[in-house]
């Protein structure tokens, strides 16, 4: 055991910097996920094409806002999270924690991936606005609805269900160490579960995705605490 101690703080101060920034991106997500909570609720996203063109003719920051530009950033600052996570962790469990950071990078990309439409509709917008016929106009629309099936499509819901695989994984490796408290497992551990079904499968998926938010505050200030206590 006290072999286990002494191999821990010395991991813990080779990597100080790296949970320092582990630390700091929790907390900038915190933020960024009650701004972007916020945004969803007093504007709630367009549903159609034509809408999201007509957003962003009025307010080009809110249409960017509206198709996720901030969960791009959150999802860049999970990255530095699960880096974190898995140096902390990795030495309890190797395998598990490869898995979990594997598995995390992979979600991360696929996120990536499907929010093409973040930008692609503003381009599709200005393009519109500028287009003189009403070819032009439908093509540019078909173009946007293709844009919208791939933001809601497979890439996103696997992206959903992967990031609560991970943080399930790490919550399981965490039970096997002493790093965090009972209470960041045992939060984490609803949070990924709520994680399972994505917000695209109907009203129950819609609700659970809400429902979320509640524990992954609370867990993001929990670890938050942890990585800048490990010095």
């Amino acid at each position: 055991m006290m072999n286990q101690l002494t191999n821990t703080e010395t991991s813990t101060t080779n990597w100080k910097s790296l949970y320092r920034v582990g630390g700091a991106a929790a907390l900038l997500m915190f933020a960024l996920t009650l701004v972007q909570s916020f945004i969803f609720i007093t504007n709630p996203p367009p549903s159609t094409v034509i809408d999201y063109f007509t957003l962003f003719q009025k307010n080009k920051i809110l249409g960017l806002l509206d198709l996720d530009l901030l969960l791009i950033v959150i999802n860049i600052l999970l990255i530095l999270i699960y880096l974190a996570l898995y140096i902390a962790l990795s030495r309890f469990n190797k395998s598990y924690t490869a898995i979990a950071l594997t598995l995390g990078l992979v979600g991360a990309t696929l996120f990536f991936a499907s929010r093409e439409a973040t930008f692609g509709m503003l381009s599709l917008s200005n393009q519109y606005n500028a287009a003189t016929t009403d070819v032009q106009r439908a093509a540019l629309l078909a173009a946007g609805q293709a844009l919208l099936t791939i933001y809601n499509g497979t890439a996103f819901d696997l992206s959903y269900i992967l990031g609560g695989v991970v943080i399930l994984i790490f919550s399981a490796v965490m039970l096997q160490s002493n790093v965090f408290s009972k209470a960041t497992i045992y939060v984490g551990i609803v949070m990924g579960v709520l994680m399972l079904v994505p917000p695209t499968v109907g009203t129950i998926g819609l609700f659970l995705s809400l429902i979320s938010l509640l524990p992954t505050l609370i867990w993001l200030i929990l670890i938050v605490r942890r990585f800048f206590q490990m010095k």
